[in-house]
């Protein structure tokens, strides 16, 4: 399962990377999985999430921010999970200085396989997330309330002290990574 989770996730983003129609228009990402923070915990999490994704954002003209996104990382318990899904931010604050700063604040939903839940068989999930950055780079914060944590993984019984984990993302422009 995870192996075939992962070969589709790769075609999905191959796809989405070769289509030109102007439904697809818009601005692709490099997501480089990175660090998690259980906060509060007792218990020793794997905080290095190490793991690659692509992001898409679709070329908006309101102050609304529509993306998809396909990756996959080493999760609390290291081991490889995979998810897609898509969000919707709000336009927190933007300029077109430095390099085209933003803050954007909203919801990403998606699916996704742990193997400590559901026998990795995917699962949905919405979550609240941050972006920040500019043009070129940006990091991504999502955060996982404690019952939210409880409820997909029953981590309360392993770790009662855990409060909920906030995950980074470093995300870097294909233009910058394209000639």
């Amino acid at each position: 399962m995870k192996k075939g989770l992962s070969v589709h996730l790769v075609a999905v983003a191959t796809l989405l990377l070769l289509l030109s129609s102007s439904a697809f228009a818009g601005k692709f990402n490099a997501v480089v999985n990175g660090k998690s923070y259980h906060l509060n915990s007792s218990y020793q999490w794997n905080e290095n999430n190490y793991g690659f994704g692509v992001e898409h954002e679709f070329t908006q003209k309101s102050a609304w921010r529509k993306i998809a996104m396909a990756n996959g990382f080493r999760d609390s318990t290291d081991n490889m999970s995979y998810m897609a899904g898509a969000g919707l931010h709000r336009r927190i604050y933007e300029t077109d200085e430095l390099a085209g700063f933003y803050i954007y604040a909203g919801l990403n939903a998606f699916v996704m396989t742990r193997e400590d839940v559901n026998g990795n068989k995917p699962f949905p999930g919405i979550l609240p997330s941050i972006s920040i950055g500019n043009d070129k780079v940006g990091l991504n914060l999502t955060y996982l309330p404690k019952k939210a944590v409880e409820k997909t993984t029953g981590s309360g019984m392993v770790d009662p002290t855990l409060s909920g984990i906030l995950f980074l993302q470093f995300k870097v422009s294909m233009d910058q990574l394209l000639p």
